[in-house]
């Protein structure tokens, strides 16, 4: 039995992608005769706050689904405040160097990034001759933190540059979840090992529904983070629903300004359901007749884990988020897309899906398709030839 640890800001109970990414990375690994450890701060996503259940602990250890949980302390914070937030990253990334410095690390460590000073800190002490160290890129930071409007091109950027460079320099291999991602890492280090691993699913299917009417409208879903690179409020307000009707799940910073535009304007056919559980979230969405993926400006190298999980459901998809994302709507006929940002072109193409065609057979196909093309247990196969 193997060895390894996997270094990551986010692991359950905490919600979203990142760390749903991560648990089926640490099960799917264990389930194939590997001994994972995970290294993860005191749940706090998405509130900023220690989660009730660890609060008091500096550091809290289990072992959850045959896995070693390591719970390191944060400073938590959730604020728009740079300073506090960096903090926060460096509150973290000195927990890891004081395990780093009493602990036995394995041979093989798969290092999260971002966030690249947490990712820093593991590469900075654990590169060896003797260690492989496998650095799993989700998103490319700083760029998209640049194309976001979250950086300039100043000193403090400059710094973050240099950061990236040196982590993929003394990573023994990358991990990408876009071709984009990877084209990057290549373009720096021609000779860099590298490995395409997309956020692929791993559940069971629920049985497809057939689709209900609610006042002769097409009913459009969006589930996840509200945050300011996806832009639900925006999107709230530009929708035309003369024949929609839009459901959020989910939370995050835009949550209480969403929640008062639905107060104050009656009108809009609006419905917030709030966040609910990964389990009951897939119950309600198979029965919608689309689900909307936005971002509010294309950001390179990103495709967002939603395109496979709704596949999986088998449900139709309207994407506003340009890139790589796109170009697999198109491939594998997931649903329809449209240029990001451009909202009257959003509603045209809306306005010109025939519900008819939103039947069982068509949503039936998008599954057939999601489990051919993105199979988790194949991909993580792979991987597992690769380390």
């Amino acid at each position: 039995m193997r060895d390894i640890l996997i270094i990551t800001n986010y692991f359950p109970p905490e919600t979203g992608a990142a760390s749903n990414r991560i648990f089926h990375l640490a099960d799917g690994l264990q389930k194939h005769n590997f001994k994972v450890s995970i290294l993860t701060p005191l749940p706090n996503y998405p509130t900023g706050k220690i989660f009730k259940t660890y609060k008091g602990n500096f550091k809290h250890s289990s072992t959850e689904n045959n896995i070693n949980v390591h719970r390191l302390w944060i400073y938590a914070s959730n604020s728009k405040n740079k300073l506090l937030r960096l903090i926060a990253m460096l509150s973290y990334s000195f927990s890891l160097f004081w395990f780093f410095m009493w602990s036995k690390i394995p041979k093989t460590v798969i290092v999260q990034s971002p966030p690249l000073l947490v990712a820093f800190t593991s590469v900075f002490f654990l590169r060896s001759k003797k260690r492989k160290l496998i650095l799993n890129v989700s998103d490319l930071w700083p760029i998209a933190g640049l194309e976001l409007g979250a950086f300039k091109k100043n000193f403090s950027y400059k710094l973050l540059e240099k950061i990236e460079r040196f982590n993929y320099k003394h990573a023994n291999s990358v991990l990408g979840q876009s071709n984009e991602i990877l084209s990057h890492v290549t373009s720096l280090f021609p000779d860099k090992d590298t490995f395409l691993y997309r956020n692929y699913p791993d559940f069971v299917t629920p049985k497809i529904s057939e689709r209900t009417i609610s006042k002769g409208k097409l009913r459009i879903v969006y589930a996840g983070l509200l945050g300011i690179a996806q832009g639900i409020y925006k999107l709230c307000n530009e929708l035309d629903y003369t024949n929609v009707q839009f459901h959020i799940y989910g939370n995050g910073a835009e949550r209480s300004k969403i929640e008062t535009l639905i107060s104050n304007n009656s009108e809009l056919d609006i419905i917030y359901h709030g966040e609910v559980s990964r389990d009951k979230l897939h119950e309600a969405l198979i029965g919608y007749d689309l689900a909307i993926i936005p971002l509010l400006n294309r950001i390179y190298g990103s495709v967002p884990s939603k395109i496979f999980e709704y596949a999986r459901l088998g449900l139709p998809m309207v994407y506003f988020g340009g890139g790589e994302g796109e170009e697999l709507i198109e491939q594998y006929n997931l649903g329809w897309i449209t240029e990001a940002s451009n909202y009257s072109k959003l509603n045209e193409v809306i306005s010109k899906i025939n519900p008819n065609e939103l039947n069982i057979e068509f949503k039936e196909k998008i599954k057939a398709s999601a489990i051919k093309h993105f199979d988790f247990q194949t991909q993580l196969q792979s991987f597992i030839h690769e380390i």
